[in-house]
């Protein structure tokens, strides 16, 4: 059989453009012993793979051009020459943005979807909602009365914390851009939405939102909302670095927060985060996420593209603000 997949042919140099990006076709031969053979459903974008673009240190090697664009999929199994596999199965892998693919049994894991959509497993259920729980509960360990601060709080990260921190007793503070994303903010919960897009002063926005301060900082854009939060941060206050979208595209190193000496007077904890330290929390927490899906406690709103084509598209939304939650490829019915 052919399928088709996505392959890196440039180098981005700033704002990723469809033209670094090429459509390829492989032809999946009959399936070998011990092998798996699935048809994937739903691809994941994620702001990560920016960095992994370029050619340089990381703390994951970069991409390799011409070589398909790796990332997490939920797909179903189509045909298994291996044991603990059968067709219809509902897996999970990093095979990427391809339409099918065979595989050795270790390099997928099966999902028990709990009654919820698969798709929610690399969403909600997966690791982009395990970013919001562990820089929440294990880093900036939110306690029930604090004020929150979120940025990025209508993306895929950022509204999962946004109500994870309601849940957790926080008055919780959501900057997104434009008023429909604000909207939204406040129709999952958020005690104050910021619209930045309309501020032409971030940090007096947020002090009017938040009078006495803010306890926790979940930031996942650094620059100017970094700096509004350290600017309003209480003494012992805690930021949780989940990740800085705002400078993934520059091509010269930005200026750092013209505040930083506040840390100091403050005593303020700034940690850094990868989720790949955290996934012994994912089967617990997954499970958990299901049942707040099913109860309606957590609400989602991601954004869908159709077509292994449109991947490309799909992951420079992530730059643009052009999406709600997180961008996910569909493929297939």
């Amino acid at each position: 059989m052919m399928a088709r997949e996505i392959v890196l042919a440039s180098r981005p140099a700033g704002l990723p453009a469809v033209q670094n990006f090429a459509l390829a076709e492989v032809r999946l031969g009959a399936l070998a012993d011990g092998a798996v053979r699935v048809r994937n459903r739903y691809l994941s974008t994620d702001p990560y793979m920016r960095g992994r673009m370029m050619d340089g240190p990381g703390y994951a090697a970069p991409f390799g051009l011409g070589a398909r664009i790796p990332g997490r999929a939920i797909g179903v199994v189509a045909e298994s020459r291996a044991a603990g596999f059968a067709p219809g199965d509902t897996v999970r892998s990093m095979a990427g943005w391809c339409e099918a693919f065979d595989a050795a049994p270790g390099a997928l894991e099966k999902i028990d979807t709990m009654g919820i959509e698969a798709h929610h497993f690399i969403g909600a259920a997966g690791v982009p909602g395990l970013s919001a729980y562990a820089g929440l509960t294990r880093i900036a360990r939110v306690k029930a009365g604090e004020t929150v601060f979120i940025s990025a709080a209508s993306g895929a990260v950022g509204g999962i914390a946004c109500q994870i921190a309601k849940m957790l007793g926080a008055r919780v503070i959501g900057s997104a851009g434009g008023p429909e994303k604000a909207a939204h903010l406040k129709r999952i919960g958020v005690d104050a939405a910021i619209d930045y897009k309309a501020e032409e002063d971030l940090p007096a926005a947020l002090g009017r939102a938040a009078p006495e301060g803010i306890d926790v900082y979940f930031d996942n854009v650094g620059g100017p909302h970094l700096e509004a939060a350290i600017a309003h941060a209480r003494p012992f206050g805690r930021i949780a670095v989940c990740g800085m979208i705002s400078g993934y595209n520059a091509s010269a190193p930005l200026p750092g927060p013209r505040n930083l000496v506040q840390i100091v007077g403050k005593s303020l904890r700034i940690e850094g985060f990868l989720t790949a330290n955290h996934m012994d929390l994912m089967p617990g927490f997954a499970a958990e996420m299901a049942g707040w899906i099913k109860a309606g406690r957590i609400v989602t709103r991601d954004t869908f593209h159709d077509g292994i084509e449109e991947a490309p598209a799909a992951f420079i939304s992530l730059f643009t603000g052009a999406n709600f939650g997180k961008p996910i490829v569909r493929i297939g019915p």
